[in-house]
């Protein structure tokens, strides 16, 4: 049997661990149970010191159980963030060493599957994981990298992430075709403009044959985001006055609120006794009797989580009702698809402004591309859809596995260069 390679795409929102052999397909593996894909998250349960991945941890977090909620750790790789600690149980622990027990995780569940388990691992990257700083985007896969061989990957590779699921869908040609790869992940919004050729597919060294890359730091929590300051965060505060109407309060606490990899340092004694402060002074003091409830029963995440569930819902539906009942706490608010596009129509104009900018470092119009492949979750939303494929009337619209092609590519490109 021809040795296994493997690649790693750890995302933001969802991780997978691919597997090919050379001239092989390749496959993803169980990674939760019976499934490919693992939500990226973490939780700590102060309750009985365990450690929970993926679904589980969702689900102890949903259910109320004591303890820490970690995610959307990709977003922090780059960042002043990533050198912090916070605190797990008695102890604090770097966000590095977070992202390091994630990607352990993932190797056990190779090992598992495999137990001559691959040292070489080709890992996705966004094409920027920070916007317009080389040095911090350099850091960020450094520190990534690090986290690999930290845990057991003694030679880690690295692979746009919209070139790895070009890879994988270019098996499926039978004829040279110019693609333009749309790759809407759970932190970033990558593109990529290739040539793909059933020809060229076995190549070892396909540089020639990309022709552009571009990329935004925005990706779906971000549409998550935006719904959150938009509709939610004005029922817990943001946007009120003080009573005597000199002032608005300050914005950064609803707005750390609504970011995904922010909520936990939320999570203070001074936070609330900021908020507490405040809810003097304000002249709706319910609102943040709202916004105290979340920190004091740490339900950030958990109301973050409705968010993104109403989003979803709105990619088949024009209106939705964002909900959070917990004791003490009973939250309903309704939102429209129009809302939802108008709170996010800035976040679709940079994506639309990285595709113009892929097209241009490629030299090419929009009537050059055959295909357009659209991969990542965040691809569902209608209006990205729509901007994504609406300048292209004439090319061949094609969606990949939201979740798994990347995962697959890699692995692809992982029997190519390690074999």
């Amino acid at each position: 049997m021809s040795r296994l390679h493997c690649g790693v795409d750890f995302g933001t929102t969802n991780s997978t661990v691919g597997l090919c052999a050379p001239g092989c397909d390749p496959f993803l593996i169980p990674v939760e149970g019976g499934e490919v894909t693992i939500p990226s998250a973490l939780f700590f349960s102060l309750e009985d010191g365990s450690v929970h991945f993926g679904r589980s941890a969702v689900h102890e977090y949903m259910d109320g159980a004591e303890g820490r909620f970690m995610r959307a750790l990709k977003s922090i790789l780059g960042t002043s963030l990533i050198k912090e600690t916070t605190q797990i149980g008695r102890n604090r622990v770097t966000f590095q060493a977070l992202i390091g027990w994630f990607l352990r995780h993932l190797r056990g569940r190779l090992e598992a599957q495999n137990e001559d388990a691959p040292e070489h691992v080709v890992l996705g990257r966004p094409v920027f994981f920070i916007d317009g700083d080389e040095q911090a985007d350099r850091a960020a896969q450094d520190q990534l990298e690090a986290a690999a061989r930290a845990e057991g990957f003694k030679h880690v590779e690295f692979q746009f992430e919209p070139v790895a699921a070009a890879l994988h869908f270019e098996r499926t040609l039978n004829a040279e075709a110019l693609a333009l790869v749309v790759d809407i992940g759970g932190g970033t919004s990558d593109f990529s403009v290739l040539r793909l050729s059933p020809a060229r597919s076995g190549a070892s060294d396909r540089r020639n044959d990309i022709l552009s890359t571009s990329g935004v730091h925005v990706g779906g929590t971000d549409f998550d985001r935006q719904l959150n300051i938009a509709r939610v965060m004005p029922e817990m505060g943001l946007g009120s006055n003080t009573k005597d109407g000199k002032r608005r309060l300050p914005v950064w606490y609803f707005n750390d609120m609504a970011t995904w990899h922010k909520i936990n340092q939320l999570y203070t004694a001074k936070t609330i006794y900021d908020i507490q402060s405040l809810q003097r002074e304000a002249a709706e003091p319910e609102k943040l009797e709202r916004y105290l409830h979340l920190l004091e029963h740490r339900s950030g995440h958990r109301l973050a989580a409705q968010v993104e569930k109403a989003k979803i819902e709105l990619t088949d539906a024009s209106a939705a009702i964002i909900r959070l009942k917990e004791h003490g706490l009973s939250l309903e608010v309704p939102v429209t698809r129009e809302a939802f596009e108008t709170a996010s129509a800035e976040l679709v104009v940079k994506i639309g402004a990285a595709i113009d900018d892929a097209l241009l470092g490629a030299g090419v119009g929009v009537e050059a591309i055959q295909t357009v492949i659209l991969t990542g979750g965040g691809a569902l939303v209608p209006q990205v859809r729509i901007a994504a494929t609406s300048r292209f009337p004439d090319a061949h619209i094609a969606q990949a596995d939201q979740f798994g092609s990347v995962g697959l590519g890699l692995a692809v490109e992982a029997a190519r260069r390690f074999v």
